[in-house]
């Protein structure tokens, strides 16, 4: 018996194949984090990435109108700057506070450009974008020592990473003998 590829049968070998090789993003949590008891050596060590789009806007200074990222618009007569983080952006751990909240640096240049995520009691701990100052409008949030608007929709963004969990289920099996009278 010969076996003869079929269009179909190759087009689901190659979707197999394609979401074997695609990225599984998962939520960090605090359940995920202590589970693993991963150190923050360990940490530094996951690609983490943006659950959604975040923009950061800051009224700037009247002055000079240079822009090193992002960029400048003017709104109501003010100078406003945003910095765009898409989804799906890379960073990386660059420390972890005593708290265990993680400094996420996602500008390759400069270690001292980075946001703050934390677990979130109201959200399952999930680990969200951290900020002061929770308002009706957003939150503020540091970056480059600067202070930054965030708007209600971005306030919650999450970090994922890239969970590929293998084939191999460790299984302890007993045979119970039976009981006899």
């Amino acid at each position: 018996m010969k076996f003869y590829a079929t269009p179909s049968f190759a087009v689901i070998t190659y979707l197999l194949l394609l979401e074997s090789c695609s990225p599984r993003l998962t939520v960090l949590d605090s359940q995920v984090r202590d589970e693993n008891g991963w150190s923050e050596l360990e940490l530094g060590k996951i690609q983490f990435y943006l659950s959604e789009d975040l923009i950061l806007s800051r009224e700037r200074k009247s002055g000079s109108t240079a822009i090193v990222e992002g960029r400048v618009r003017v709104k109501d007569g003010r100078n406003v700057e945003d910095l765009v983080f898409e989804r799906g952006t890379p960073g990386v751990v660059l420390f972890q506070t005593s708290e265990g909240n993680l400094a996420i640096g996602f500008d390759a240049r400069r270690d001292d450009r980075y946001l703050m995520f934390g677990p979130n009691p109201k959200r399952d701990n999930v680990y969200t974008l951290l900020g002061k100052s929770a308002g009706p409008n957003g939150a503020l949030v540091t970056y480059d020592d600067k202070q930054w608007e965030v708007g209600l929709g971005n306030a919650e963004t999450r970090l994922l990473f890239d969970l590929r969990r293998s084939g191999n289920t460790k299984r302890d099996r007993q045979s119970v003998g039976g009981r006899k009278l």
